[in-house]
């Protein structure tokens, strides 16, 4: 019995430690805590809460345990969830568990989120559960799960432009689909709040519409002349329907229907003489209207084909223009001005002028024959014929501008220069020679500038057999040369013609000249030296450009020989403005010719297919030369003296021009310049006051002429003379005729002044020649500018031997003696040698010398009082008159015939007595009336004296040895 209960109690005993090990089995953490792999969560910025999908709950298998019904179930601390753990570096949310029998959790912000910081947050989380140990080692971790969680947007920014304001040109007329963009952004992080969903125009009433991208475009086309900018105003929205925080203004320039052009061009160009070189296109810039351009090529012209002989050159006379051009020698001018030395020109129309170049024009009827002897060219030396010539298209004819031909008899033709259907044709026939053979006779050229109507200039050098022509300085041989036989021997003279050739078998002209012709020369020697031949032909005036350095290689310049035109090519916008900018018109002469000069410019643009993309319109203008302020020639000295007739006949002569003096002055009108007068002028008077000055000026004279006034000079016994010598040295030519002299050639006024000084006049028979008078003329620029007349009168004094008296009574009568400071004025008196009379009784000679002194004295008083008067007027009229006559008187002797005067006033000798009463009677009434005359001259004398005190020169008579 007491076994069996030792059993039952073991039973029991081992149950009790079963139950007891079971429950201390059920304390042990076998599992870990158990979550998603992956988690989705989202959050609202500014909010803390996430919503995670699915749901953060953790699990553990650690159950807990039911024991019989005795027992009470129980959850044991090692299947609890104790927390979650978040790794990664700065993770702005935390995990917080809401119950840790159920596991269940929640992941929260720990600030306020940013949207446009951080759209998006990637992390891994951890779930632990609360078994520990004494040293913690029985807490279990779950496996690592990726959360990520999205931050979502608030509308809590508005739209910014990108711009402050916006900008765009329109070109009027047309209508664009787009003319600019506007564009706004906001700063919002999600695609809804960030994106602008619409754009506005705020301004009313314009005619622009802006599309939801911020495309702005016209919706009529634009009008210059109505607007020429318009202000917009404009706002845009996002997709949250938020306002931008500031409306951008935007600007629409209109500018003008775009033509390509040359812009800035100032279509009258003023040019002053004298100024130098003047810029044409200053300001000008081409206009493109914004094409692709890859080269551009522009022409310029000067129209100058109206100006003289097709531009303003020197006009000087052809032969003074080849001595300044180094072709001095054996130069013949068969068209000279016309002149009293030249005057074969007379008949022949000209162009009236004498601003520019004097031309001659031949209409096909008229034709003029050069002197006998101008031209002593031998054909068989070399020489060369230079004409200017413009010739149109004509007839089938021959055009002759030169011809020598037969003068009598027959029609034969030594040598012309003619033009047949445009070609130019030189014949040249030999004189007869032993040798009978053909020889080269007609020289042909075809030129075609002999039909275009433009001035051209032609040298012909003629060395036998060969010829050449010089056209504008470039040089063209013949086409064609045909033979002749010399002519045959003749004793018939020739006859040199211009505009057509003589025929001397039917005593007419014929093959008339249609055309301008000028400068025909004809000179010994061949004329080969191209300096020489370009200075004849060169023009004053033309086109010039200095080309800046930074363009110079980039722009291509090129011009014509007389710089007329020019062409610039580039294919730089820029430099090619710039080289037009420097373009610039230049005269040198000191009087150019004024008038018009047009301009045209020719533009070709080329883009890159190599084609003509924009077409530039000719751009047109004209550079006006003003008027040049013309000098006035002056000429001065002595114009009336008197010389013995011995000087004249003596072997120097009388200068004629002892004291000339050449000024040539010209007039401007200055603004004054002094401050009172500024000061003045900006108070009381709005305009500019001026005043006119004159100023002396230098420059060339070509001409003098001394002519004689009244009868021609017999050249048997007076002549006018001059240095020749002395003209050579100063490069001066002279030609005389019966009417005076002409000094000819290009040279300065002192010059002029030292070769007039040595004019002298010579005349070898002086008994019946009482005064003679010359006039003098000078000019400049063959006649444009011509001096004044400078008259001289030369009075002749004749002399004769003082005659022996019969007795004392025929001595100087001393009340003579008054008269001695008296300023008689015996020019223009002709003073003849009286006869010597027989010999008179004594008693009578008394008489009669008495008689005869006091009629003299009388005579004398009144011609003094009359020249006194006439000299007051004189002063009046020309106050200030410089120049005074010059009474030389030195060897004055005047012998008076007392018997011939006697005779000439006496009727017979028996009445002698009566006449002396009566003589003594007036004697005493004209004394007394000559001293009355006297006196009033002397008191009316004295303002006459103040008035000549400012004469230079005072007339002196010096009587010292007057004889009676």
């Amino acid at each position: 019995m007491r076994f069996r209960g030792n059993k039952q109690f073991a039973s029991a005993v081992g149950l009790v430690l079963g139950l007891l090990c079971a429950v201390e089995a059920a304390k042990v953490n076998k599992h870990k805590p158990w979550i998603e792999t992956t988690y989705h969560g989202i959050v609202t910025e500014n909010d803390d809460k996430v919503l995670l999908d699915p749901p953060l709950i953790a699990l553990d298998k650690d159950a807990p345990l039911r024991y019989a019904e005795s027992f009470e179930v129980t959850l044991t601390e090692e299947g609890e969830i104790c927390g979650f753990r978040i790794h990664g570096q700065n993770v702005p949310f935390e995990a917080v568990v809401l119950d840790k029998s159920t596991g269940e959790g929640v992941i929260r912000a720990k600030d306020k989120l940013d949207c446009e910081l951080q759209k998006e947050h990637t992390f891994t989380i951890q779930a632990y559960d609360c078994g520990e140990g004494p040293d913690g080692a029985n807490m279990k971790k779950s496996h690592k799960a990726t959360v990520h969680i999205q931050v979502n947007d608030i509308n809590e920014y508005s739209p910014v432009f990108k711009e402050k304001s916006y900008k765009a040109t329109v070109i009027e007329g047309k209508k664009y689909d787009s003319i600019l963009k506007v564009e706004a952004v906001d700063a919002d992080c999600s695609f809804q709040f960030s994106q602008i969903c619409n754009y506005e125009i705020v301004t009313p009433d314009v005619p622009f519409t802006i599309d939801k991208d911020g495309f702005i475009k016209n919706t009529e086309k634009l009008s210059y002349g109505k607007e020429h900018m318009y202000k917009l105003t404009v706002t845009a929205y996002d997709c949250g329907k938020n306002r931008a925080s500031e409306d951008v203004l935007v600007k629409i320039s209109v500018k003008p229907t775009c033509k390509p052009s040359w812009q800035g061009f100032n279509k009258r160009i003023e040019y002053e003489p004298g100024t130098g070189s003047l810029a044409l296109f200053p300001s000008m810039h081409l206009e493109t209207c914004d094409e692709p351009i890859t080269s551009i090529r522009a022409s310029i012209e000067l129209e100058t084909n109206h100006i003289g002989k097709g531009c303003d050159r020197d006009t000087y006379s052809e032969k003074s223009l080849h001595k300044l051009c180094g072709a001095s020698s054996g130069t013949v001018e068969l068209l000279p001005a016309p002149s009293s030395s030249a005057n074969w020109t007379v008949g022949l129309p000209t162009d009236n002028g004498h601003d520019s170049d004097q031309v001659f024009e031949f209409n096909g009827t008229q034709a003029i024959k050069v002197p006998n002897g101008m031209v002593s060219t031998s054909l068989k030396d070399p020489f060369t014929i230079s004409v200017w010539m413009r010739h149109g298209p004509g007839a089938h004819e021959k055009e002759t501008i030169l011809c020598n031909s037969d003068k009598t008899e027959m029609n034969r033709h030594h040598y012309s220069l003619y033009v047949h259907n445009c070609r130019l044709i030189f014949l040249l026939r030999q004189e007869p020679s032993e040798a009978e053979n053909y020889k080269p006779a007609e020289f042909h050229w075809k030129l075609d500038q002999v039909c275009d109507k433009e001035w051209h200039h032609y040298v012909l050098n003629v060395e036998f057999p060969t010829v050449s022509v010089f056209v504008d300085g470039t040089t063209f041989e013949p086409f064609l040369v045909t033979e002749d036989y010399p002519l045959h021997a003749s004793k018939i003279e020739t006859q040199l013609t211009i505009g057509a050739c003589w025929q001397g078998g039917n005593a007419r002209m014929a093959q008339f000249f249609r055309g301008n012709l000028a400068g025909l020369i004809i000179r010994t020697g061949k004329l080969e030296n191209k300096k020489v031949i370009d200075c004849l032909y060169t023009c004053k005036e033309g086109l010039d450009v200095q080309l800046p350095e930074e363009v110079a290689s980039a722009i291509k310049v090129e011009f014509n020989p007389n710089q007329s035109s020019l062409t610039v090519e580039g294919d730089d916008i820029d430099a090619f403005d710039k080289v037009m900018q420097h373009i610039s018109y230049l005269n040198s002469r000191q009087f150019p010719t004024p008038g018009i000069r047009h301009l045209r410019i020719s533009t070709t643009v080329k883009c890159f297919n190599e084609e003509s993309c924009v077409t530039v319109p000719d751009a047109e203008g004209y550079v006006m030369v003003l008027q040049p302020e013309e000098p006035k020639i002056s000429l001065s000295g002595i114009d009336h003296f008197a010389r013995s007739a011995a000087e004249f006949e003596s072997q120097e002569g009388v200068t004629l021009f002892p004291e000339l003096r050449i000024v040539s002055t010209i007039t401007r009108e200055v603004e004054a310049d002094t401050e009172s007068e500024a000061a003045e002028g900006a108070d009381d008077d709005p305009t500019v006051q001026e005043t006119v000055v004159s100023e002396e000026i230098m420059h060339n004279l070509d001409t003098c002429e001394v002519t004689v006034v009244g009868d021609e000079l017999d050249g048997e016994h007076e002549s006018l003379e001059v240095d020749m010598s002395q003209l050579q040295q100063r490069s001066l030519e002279m030609s005389s005729s019966n009417m005076g002299l002409v000094i000819t050639g290009v040279n300065t006024m002192a010059n002029y002044e030292q070769v007039l000084h040595l004019i002298r006049y010579k005349n070898w028979h002086t008994e019946a020649l009482f005064d003679r008078k010359f006039k003098l003329v000078c000019s400049e620029l063959n006649g444009r500018y011509i001096s004044n007349d400078f008259k001289v009168e030369v009075n002749v004094i004749h002399t004769a031997s003082p005659m022996e008296h019969a007795n004392n009574a025929m001595v100087q009568p001393n009340f003579i003696n008054p008269v001695h400071h008296a300023s008689v004025d015996l020019s223009g008196h002709n003073l003849v040698n009286a006869h010597q009379a027989s010999v008179v009784p004594s008693a009578a000679t008394i008489v009669i010398v008495v008689c005869v002194s006091f009629l003299v004295f009388m005579i004398i008083l009144g011609v003094f009082r009359i020249r006194a008067a006439h000299q007051r007027t004189m002063r009046d009229q020309e106050n200030g008159k410089e120049n005074e006559m010059d009474w030389d008187d030195s060897a004055l002797t005047i012998t008076v015939n007392p018997m011939e005067t006697y005779e000439d006033q006496h009727s017979s000798e028996e009445e002698e007595e009566e006449e002396e009463e009566s003589e003594d009677g007036e004697e005493e009434d004209d004394i007394t009336s000559a001293e009355s005359e006297s006196s009033e001259d002397e008191e009316g004398g004295e303002p006459e004296d103040q008035q000549g005190a400012s004469r230079q020169q005072q007339l002196e008579w010096d009587d010292s040895t007057l004889t009676y």
